[in-house]
């Protein structure tokens, strides 16, 4: 069929890749090698057409000629392109060194911005940002709903529990109770840890090493002094009724007995007593 009447058809007609907008008639085919619909750029209504399409960050150029339109299978010939700008449009050069200045122009516009915007594509990959994650209004909603009725479900569970033991230490419910036995384990075990914490206070308490001043020192030192008062008043009285004795004459000993004498100190203790004769006080010195 003629490319004239292709164009006719699909431009007063009916396409399906066209798409009317304001600001302009565009095209959606994946072959396009401008997105532009018009004559010149519409891959149908052209025999001999080429572009570049991106697969996975590789460029290929795709070409048709009008010797396999017979061939829809077979219809684009597919050449892959370098990574290297420079070497890609030599590449496009050759192959396309007869075809019509204008579409190779095009051709070339396009690898320069699929190079330009693959650039950027590697810089941001590379580059780290936030994701944004999205959530359904209504599922946080829901969660909100499920999770204050949870707290006060488990609110209500603590207080019904606490009353009921409050209640079991008051005696309220007998003696005899049917207590499940993961409750009582629990109970059990909070007993055995209060008693363990006590026994470890004690042993603390019995291991600390204290200084403690003695209240009863300065009634010690009383009791002391009067105790020498005493002495002092047993001494003086008995000095008074000797005073006028005669002195007794020395005992008579062997000189054996002097002699293992002399080398021993004497442990008798010498008072002096002191008469005042105005104030009649005595006093006493120890020598």
């Amino acid at each position: 069929m003629s490319d004239d009447v292709i164009w006719h058809c699909i431009r007063h007609n009916h396409c399906s890749f066209m798409a009317k907008i304001t600001t302009g008639i565009f095209c959606r085919n994946p072959y396009n090698a401008t997105g532009i619909c018009n004559r010149s750029s519409c891959p149908l209504a052209n025999s001999r057409y080429a572009t570049i399409r991106d697969h996975d960050g590789v460029f290929y150029l795709y070409m048709k000629t009008a010797e396999r339109a017979h061939l829809p299978n077979k219809l684009w010939e597919r050449v892959k392109l370098p990574r290297n700008y420079e070497k890609a449009m030599d590449l496009v050069n050759k192959h396309l060194e007869f075809w019509p200045k204008l579409l190779v122009h095009k051709i070339k516009q396009r690898l320069t911005k699929m190079t330009q915007y693959r650039i950027r594509m590697r810089k941001l990959q590379l580059k780290v940002r936030e994701k944004v994650m999205t959530m359904p209004r209504k599922q946080t909603q829901r969660d909100l709903r499920r999770l204050e009725k949870a707290g006060k479900a488990a609110q209500l569970e603590k207080n019904i529990e606490s009353e009921l033991k409050e209640r079991l230490k008051k005696g309220v419910y007998g003696d005899i109770y049917n207590v499940p036995f993961k409750e009582f384990d629990v109970v059990l075990d909070m007993e055995r840890d209060e008693v363990a914490l006590e026994e470890d206070e004690e042993d603390e308490e019995e291991g600390e090493v204290e200084y403690v001043e003695c209240d009863d020192m300065e009634e010690m030192g009383d009791v002391e002094d009067m105790e020498d008062f005493e002495g002092l008043s047993d001494v003086g009285t008995y000095g008074d009724d000797h005073l006028d004795d005669p002195v007794s004459k020395k005992p008579k000993g062997s000189g054996s007995d002097l002699k293992r004498n002399t080398g021993k100190r004497s442990r008798k203790v010498m008072t002096e007593v002191e008469q005042d004769e105005e104030t009649n006080t005595r006093h006493r010195t120890r020598m």
